[in-house]
Parts: structure tokens; C-alpha cells; sequence
């Protein structure tokens, strides 16, 4: 990657995520446009472009990646609301990403390599990540529907839809670690979310959750390990 691309980046991590506190961030909610923290956040986030080159020459640069970081902001504070703000927030940092590498190919003639865009095992790699995902969770459902125990209340404690998605990243991370062949993190996985999980069911003293959680727990890392398995015998 090219070093003036890096620059950028880092300046921007470090404007948007070191240097904004949490007391800028809600101002700039609670005021917007009249929020003078959202014009200084800008105004840092310019210096870090000097200070990352060492240069007062990038003077272009920094300018424009500051006006374009003033307007994202700008937008992201005049529509925000509680219902949006983490839809609103990912958004951003796209549109910020992207305006650098527009900047970076417009100031030093960058272009990225998207060549892998091409390569057959990449979308062979994504397919087996998205079939690990929703459409693993919904297969699942089906398979141990039968088994689920009756009369279990919804815990007040427990997060809406958390299984669903700890279920998700556990095959995620599966995929991960059979793709760079560390087997036995697999094995640290299973062993941690048997400490946390099983910890748990043990004080209920229910046979019939105990069963189902366990049918869950190894249908799902068993999915996970064979889609991995096929995946990489498709990529080798």
C-alpha cells in the first residue's frame, strides 16, 4: 500500500479515535452546527495531516480532506437521532475512508489494487462466510426446533437475539482458524465457551436446556468446521 495512503489513514484514526473525546462527541450531538467542538475536531484533523508528513507543502491536502471531513460531520449531526446513530456511525466512516483514498488518487495518482476482486477463491472465501452466518442460523433453527424445551421464560438478564449472534462469530472465527490452519484455537474456543455458557446452565439444573444448549453448541461448530474444511479444500 502506498505510504502516502497510509499517512492519511493514520491521521484520520487518530483524529476520529484518539483525539475526540466523548465530551466533543456529544456536543456536536446536542448543538450540531453551532457545536465549536465540531469545527475543532476539524481543525485537528488538518494538523494531523501536517504533522503525519512533516510538511507544510501537503497544504492542498489537508485542506480538502478537512473541508470534506466538515461536511460529512456536518450532515451525520443535522440527521442523527438516537433510532440511526450506529447506522449513522459506520456510514460515516465509510464516506471518510472513501474521501481519503479519492484524495490520495487525486493529490499522488494512487489507484487500488482490487485484483482479487477477480480471483475465484476470494468469492469462494466470501460465500463460506456468509453461508456461516444468517444462513447457517436459520438451518440450525430448523434441525433443533423439536428439541426446544418447554416453559423456558426469557431471562430479563439475557441481550435480544445475543445467541443468535455469539452463534454467528463462533462460526466466524471457526472458518478463521481452519482457513490458517490453528486447529487447536478451535479446541480453546470450544473449551472457553463451555466454561461460560455450561457455567451458566449448571445452577438451572435443567437437564432438557442443558441437552439442547450442547445439540446447539456442537451442531454449530460442527457446520462450521466442515464448511471450513470444503472451503479450503476448494482454495488449495
Amino acid at each position: 500500500m502506498d505510504i502516502y495512503l497510509i499517512k492519511l489513514i493514520i491521521a484520520h484514526l487518530i483524529g476520529d479515535f484518539f483525539l475526540q473525546p466523548n465530551a466533543w462527541v456529544k456536543d456536536k450531538e446536542r448543538k450540531k452546527l453551532k457545536s465549536a467542538k465540531l469545527y475543532l475536531h476539524v481543525v485537528v484533523h488538518v494538523v494531523l495531516i501536517f504533522l503525519v508528513f512533516l510538511s507544510f507543502d501537503v497544504w492542498k491536502t489537508a485542506l480538502l480532506i478537512g473541508i470534506i471531513h466538515l461536511l460529512i460531520d456536518a450532515l451525520k449531526s443535522i440527521f442523527q437521532t438516537n433510532k440511526n446513530a450506529r447506522i449513522l456511525f459506520f456510514a460515516d466512516q465509510v464516506l471518510h475512508f472513501t474521501s481519503i483514498v479519492a484524495v490520495w488518487h487525486i493529490f499522488y495518482k494512487g489507484s487500488l489494487d482490487i485484483g482479487f476482486l477477480n480471483d475465484p477463491h476470494t468469492w469462494i472465501l466470501i460465500s463460506g462466510a456468509l453461508f456461516l452466518s444468517m444462513p447457517t442460523s436459520i438451518i440450525m433453527k430448523v434441525i433443533i426446533a423439536k428439541w426446544i424445551p418447554d416453559n423456558q421464560p426469557d431471562s430479563p438478564k439475557s441481550l435480544e437475539n445475543a445467541g443468535k449472534y455469539i452463534g454467528i462469530l463462533e462460526r466466524i472465527l471457526i472458518f478463521l482458524f481452519i482457513l490458517t490452519n490453528h486447529f487447536e484455537a478451535v479446541g480453546f474456543l470450544l473449551a472457553a465457551k463451555s466454561i461460560f455458557r455450561f457455567g451458566d446452565l449448571k445452577e438451572k439444573h435443567d437437564l432438557k436446556l442443558t441437552e439442547y444448549v450442547l445439540i446447539g453448541t456442537l451442531l454449530s461448530f460442527g457446520i462450521a468446521i466442515v464448511t471450513a474444511m470444503l472451503i479450503q479444500k476448494f482454495i488449495s
